[in-house]
């Protein structure tokens, strides 16, 4: 197996929540399937340069038997017998927030990483120094969720010039334990933008589909504990971000509905009619998976306008 030298620049994290992960960005094919690496309540690797892919889950491994985010790197590097190894770049964060990262002498230039309390930025074949110099300040600079500091550290990092050699994939993953969509999933945030132009805009967008998906899924959940206000706000926030997808546009009509919003659920239930050919099937598989929404069943006359051959 060739070696493939991975130029990029990354950042690896842990918030003050306990929330874990990693942002990358590189003139690279699909870099968010060699680089970035976390597990909930663990801690994140970022493996990058002359890259030994295995730095990744082994180092996952030896954090997961007890080992500081330091020890791992160590005993890392010093079972590292494949070529090229005074070339590596990799950093650790551990779940206590303890910070190690090496960039090795041959790693090509510019090469180096700068850290702070439970984070740290590292690149290489960059354009110099002050791309991981904005990194480090947009990351302390922003106050927002985890996914949110990692993506403003990548666009600072990328506005100061990023990889030397231009731009192609991008990745973002935050863990949370059950924090992810679905049952007995801890991926708060897992988006990779594996060929792009511009693939830091396209990263941005994903995030933004992927906090609208979260905030629906958590609309329902208020809905379920009987706080309908929550829920009615967190589907206006889903709407907001995510306003051309109907399947996220749709829990917002049904939570109107419930809210007595009548006519304003039924402009957005016909508004989605017209721009979806396929709603019947998006309005049944809604209800077959959210039961609580067949409160509207019961009203047949709301029902018929919502189909009316006649559109509002």
């Amino acid at each position: 197996m060739i070696a493939e030298h991975v130029s990029t620049f990354s950042i690896v994290a842990r918030a003050m929540n306990g929330d874990i992960g990693i942002a990358v960005a590189s003139r690279y094919f699909a870099v968010g399937s060699v680089v970035p690496w976390a597990e909930a309540e663990l801690g994140a690797v970022a493996t990058q340069a002359n890259v030994n892919v295995g730095f990744g889950p082994g180092g996952l491994e030896l954090l997961r038997q007890g080992m500081s985010a330091q020890a791992a790197l160590d005993r890392l590097r010093e079972q590292d017998r494949f070529e090229g190894n005074t070339g590596r770049q990799v950093a650790i964060v551990d779940a206590k927030g303890g910070v190690a990262v090496h960039t090795g002498t041959k790693a090509s230039a510019w090469a180096g990483h700068a850290s702070g309390q439970g984070w740290s930025v590292q690149g290489n074949i960059l354009q110099g120094p002050d791309v991981l110099k904005a990194m480090s300040v947009a990351f302390e600079k922003s106050k927002d969720e985890l996914a949110e500091k990692l993506y403003a550290a990548l666009q600072a990092g990328d506005s100061a010039g990023g990889d030397s050699r231009g731009r192609q994939s991008a990745a973002l993953l935050v863990v949370r334990k059950q924090g992810g969509r679905n049952l007995n999933n801890d991926r708060l945030v897992s988006i990779n933008v594996d060929d792009h132009p511009r693939p830091l805009e396209e990263l941005r967008r994903l995030l933004n589909l992927n906090h609208a998906y979260l905030a629906r899924n958590q609309s329902y959940e208020y809905l379920a504990a009987g706080n309908a206000g929550e829920a009615l706000d967190c589907a206006a926030r889903a709407y907001h971000l995510a306003p051309d997808h109907t399947d996220v546009r749709i829990y917002l009509a049904f939570l109107r509905y419930l809210a007595g919003e009548k006519k304003a659920a039924l402009e957005e239930f016909q508004r989605i009619r017209r721009a979806d050919d396929n709603f019947n099937q998006l309005w049944q598989a809604t209800l077959e998976f959210r039961t609580r929404f067949k409160a509207v069943l019961e009203d047949d006359h709301f029902v018929g306008q919502v189909f009316s051959e006649e559109l509002l």
